[in-house]
């Protein structure tokens, strides 16, 4: 009996593993909205991507973002984490098609840095990768950032700008990856620009600190990524890590961030990829998502 038992217990684990496999190739489109617009103001479709983790031969990946330019967004932001491999970046940015001729903004995360290395599978789950350096092979990374502004993608890696979407002013601001401690948000603090209707923060792992500081200035929507959603979720309960301090309710979605008297919105996606050494996801499909930025009630909600 206890042989028949283990039998079973090891064909249901063999399933949950294949069909990990299998989900990590079945992407999904997210759709959410933020009331962040100017009262009466049109619609605007923001298209938030990351975790891409693109490696070259990764075809499926690359025919899914190819795809993406007939959901037509206003405005595209890429969070991080885009490659894995140099020779990721002609097809990455062969992929992106006509999406680099829309207005968009970008930051960079770890592996936009260096390669990944192997890690024990379900490593994630025991402990945080913050601040280590499993990653040791250094990427290229001035040619994906030439390859992303070459077309007019703005890079906010520390940094903030100004664009004008279909008569609305948005003032981005971002941070570099504060996984790898490189963010100094000091040097892009403050309250929003005067010239700008809506603020909207760009980082790519959620870390409280920077959370706290953009809702304090006043930010309007904060985008991450970073957390793959938890990655390996359990079903009807959702993730048990998020790889930062942010709290495991929070790993993926459309959610509000509250620093005493300001709240902003936050949407941290739960990404396309994963680490090469890891290509699998379970109660967590890979994705993108679409925040369709509508008008705010007179209340501000």
């Amino acid at each position: 009996m206890i042989g028949a038992l283990l039998g079973r217990v090891a064909a249901v684990g063999a399933a949950c593993v294949a069909y990990g496999f299998y989900e990590a190739r079945h992407f999904v489109v997210r759709r959410q909205n933020v009331p962040i617009l100017p009262p009466g103001s049109t619609p605007l479709r923001l298209l938030h991507v990351s975790d891409i983790h693109l490696m070259a031969r990764q075809r499926y990946k690359t025919e899914f973002i190819s795809a993406l330019a007939g959901l037509e967004p206003d405005v595209v932001v890429t969070t991080g984490d885009n490659w894995c491999e140099p020779d990721a970046l002609e097809p990455l940015t062969r992929a992106w098609g006509r999406l680099r001729d829309v207005p968009g903004v970008f930051v960079f995360g770890s592996n936009d840095y260096e390669a990944p290395t192997f890690r024990p599978p379900m490593a994630y789950l025991i402990r945080s990768t913050e601040g280590r350096s499993d990653q040791r092979r250094s990427l290229p990374v001035e040619e994906l950032r030439n390859a992303y502004a070459e077309r007019g993608w703005v890079d906010v890696n520390t940094a903030r700008t100004l664009i004008t979407v279909r008569g609305v002013t948005f003032e981005f601001r971002g941070t570099d990856d504060a996984h790898l401690g490189r963010d100094d948000y000091a040097l892009v603090a403050g309250p929003p620009s005067s010239e700008a209707a809506v603020s909207i923060g760009v980082t790519h792992a959620p870390y409280l600190r920077v959370l706290d500081a953009m809702t304090t200035d006043g930010v309007d929507l904060i985008l991450a990524g970073h957390t793959h959603g938890g990655q390996v979720c359990v079903p009807y309960y959702g993730a048990l890590v998020t790889n930062c301090d942010l709290d495991t309710i929070r790993a993926k979605g459309l959610s509000r961030h509250t620093v005493e008297d300001r709240t902003s919105w936050l949407h941290v996606s739960a990404g396309m990829g994963s680490s090469p050494f890891a290509t699998y996801r379970f109660a967590c499909p890979p994705e993108v998502t679409v925040l369709t930025l509508t008008g705010a009630n007179p209340n501000g909600s």
